[in-house]
């Protein structure tokens, strides 16, 4: 087919379609924009229940039918949060998407809807952007949620910043800070499996497939977030920056220590594997790794866990009353690093 010039400077063949190797550069932002709402749209215009109005308009309109809305926001850049050398964009997609559903998840609430803005250099291609929307709307709609609007910009690297709304369903939300001292604290999910993959890539290999693939797309068990809240759990929250920062945190707010048990701890064997490979203690990603977002909770010590929590430690009394937070294992201060921090040197 014949190339043809197209308002705003973009190439488009007669039959409507792009050269393969179209860049947003090659093309008008109008046409980028109809590209992402058809991928957005593949499911229907609003699969999510809680959707009236989606994509198309100014603005989207989504449901809360008991007049409360739970919001999160979180920003994905280019060589901080990912590499396009080691993620495909429909792995970016499913990454950014489960990072915010997880947020939702872990006040107890059910993800509804995703906004999503895009900043993208020239020289990105058109069909890379379709496919990290789609990666974007499959792990939405894992989490039943869609994708509703977003906005595009020029920008030097890639960038992807998504916000997430839920619903609370009438429940009340879970905070992080209610676990009280004898509470149990539970994990629901994996931990240490994208800690251990991201190691592996930046050893230059690609195996094993099963911790790669759980940096690329991680697995919050988002259903759990729901099942803890019905359960009464004191506290709640996702582990997206590691089991012992992300421990503290829930500790400090509730003004209270935890203590971790290390044998109570799944070592999944990939990980084991991968740790003796290495010569490495497989809890330095356990309790250091973040990014597969469990979720973590503070339970009643008669309470009947719902699954797929796990009991992993319990809640103690501050020991400095006006410092707590502390986080202990094995009744010590953990000799692994303690998780991710921006801006920690």
């Amino acid at each position: 087919m014949v190339s043809q010039i197209v308002p705003g400077g973009s190439r488009e063949n007669e039959s409507g379609s792009l050269p393969a190797q179209a860049t947003v550069g090659d093309v008008a932002e109008r046409i980028l924009v109809e590209r992402i709402m058809a991928v957005c749209t593949s499911a229907g215009p609003a699969h999510a229940p809680a959707v009236i109005i989606g994509p198309g308009d100014d603005a989207a309109l989504v449901r809360a039918d008991d007049g409360r809305t739970v919001v999160t926001t979180d920003i994905a850049i280019e060589g901080r949060h990912f590499r396009r050398d080691w993620s495909e964009a429909v792995d970016i997609g499913h990454r950014v998407a489960a990072a915010n559903c997880a947020d939702i998840a872990a006040m107890g609430a059910v993800p509804t809807s995703l906004v999503v803005a895009l900043g993208l250099p020239e020289s990105t291609e058109v069909a890379w952007v379709e496919q990290l929307m789609t990666g974007l709307v499959a792990e939405a709609a894992v989490a039943g949620a869609s994708v509703v609007g977003g906005d595009v910009s020029a920008a030097d690297c890639v960038i992807v910043s998504v916000s997430a709304l839920g619903t609370l369903e009438g429940r009340d939300p879970v905070l992080r800070a209610g676990a009280a001292p004898g509470d149990v604290i539970a994990v629901a999910g994996r931990l240490g499996w994208a800690a251990a993959g991201l190691a592996v890539l930046s050893r230059g290999f690609r195996s094993p497939r099963a911790l790669v693939d759980a940096h690329r797309r991680p697995q919050p068990p988002y259903a759990a977030g729901v099942e803890a809240a019905r359960t009464g759990a004191h506290a709640l929250m996702d582990v997206s920056d590691g089991l012992l920062i992300d421990a503290g945190r829930m500790a400090r707010s509730s003004g209270v220590d935890i203590e971790i048990d290390s044998a109570a701890l799944i070592v999944d064997e990939p990980i084991a594997s991968a740790a003796a490979a290495y010569n490495l203690d497989p809890l330095q990603w356990i309790l250091g790794g973040g990014d597969d977002h469990a979720l973590l909770a503070a339970f009643a010590p008669d309470t009947l866990l719902p699954e797929p929590f796990v009991p992993i430690g319990h809640v103690v009394p501050a020991g400095d009353s006006e410092h707590p937070g502390e986080v202990r294992v094995d009744g010590g201060l953990p000799e692994v690093a303690g998780g991710f921090e921006h801006f920690r040197r």
